[in-house]
C-alpha cells in the first residue's frame, strides 16, 4: 500500500487546547508562552500571555517539537526514553538542533487512537506547573499524552509515566543556561 489513512490536528481542536491552557494558567496565577504543533512540529497556534516572558516563546515551542517527534512528554531522556546525563543531554539538543530537542518538561504530545497527530509546550511556570497545563489542555479534546506500558500506545487509563520524571533535574537544569 502506497498511501495511508492518518490523522490531524484540526485548528478547531488547537484552539480548544489553546484556550483550556489559558485558563489552567490564569487559575494558577501565571503568564506562559503556548505552542501548539502538528504531528510534523508545524506550528498551528502560539500565544504569549500578557506579563509571559520573551525566553518562553522559545522554550514553548521547543517543547511542542520535541513531544510531537518523540511521542512522548518531554524530559531529560532519549529518544527512546533513555537516561542522559549532562553531557548526553547537552549533546543531543546540539545534535538535534537546538530548536528540535529540550530536556525541559512541559511538552506533550497529543495522542488520538494511538497516532501523535501533535504536540503542545507550555513555558513560563515551575516545571510542575507547565506540565500539568499541558497535559489539561491535551485531554481537554478528548486526546491523550500517556503511555501504556504494557502494548506501548499512549492512553489516559495509565496514571504511571513510563519512567522516573524527577531524575533528570539536573541536567534539564543545567541544559537550559547552556542550549
Amino acid at each position: 500500500m502506497y498511501v495511508a489513512n492518518s490523522k490531524r490536528l484540526t485548528t478547531e481542536g488547537a484552539r480548544k487546547m489553546m484556550a483550556t491552557a489559558i485558563e489552567k494558567a490564569k487559575e494558577a496565577g501565571i503568564a506562559v508562552s503556548i505552542a501548539i504543533t502538528d504531528a510534523g512540529g508545524h506550528l498551528i497556534l502560539f500565544e504569549r500571555m500578557e506579563g509571559g516572558r520573551f525566553h518562553s516563546v522559545h522554550s514553548s515551542t521547543t517543547k511542542a517539537v520535541c513531544a510531537a517527534s518523540n511521542k512522548r512528554p518531554t524530559s531529560s531522556r532519549g529518544a527512546v526514553a533513555q537516561e542522559l546525563d549532562v553531557a548526553h543531554a547537552i549533546g543531543l539538543a546540539l545534535a538535534a538542533g537546538p530548536e528540535r530537542w529540550t530536556a525541559m518538561e512541559g511538552g506533550c504530545p497529543v495522542i488520538s487512537d494511538g497516532e501523535c497527530i501533535g504536540g503542545i509546550g507550555i513555558a513560563g511556570g515551575d516545571w510542575q506547573t507547565d506540565e500539568r497545563i499541558a497535559q489539561q489542555a491535551v485531554e481537554s479534546i478528548g486526546a491523550t499524552w500517556r503511555i501504556d506500558p504494557a502494548n506501548g500506545r499512549r492512553t489516559k487509563q495509565n496514571n504511571q509515566p513510563p519512567h522516573h520524571r524527577h531524575s533528570g533535574r539536573k541536567s534539564a537544569w543545567l541544559l537550559s543556561r547552556f542550549v
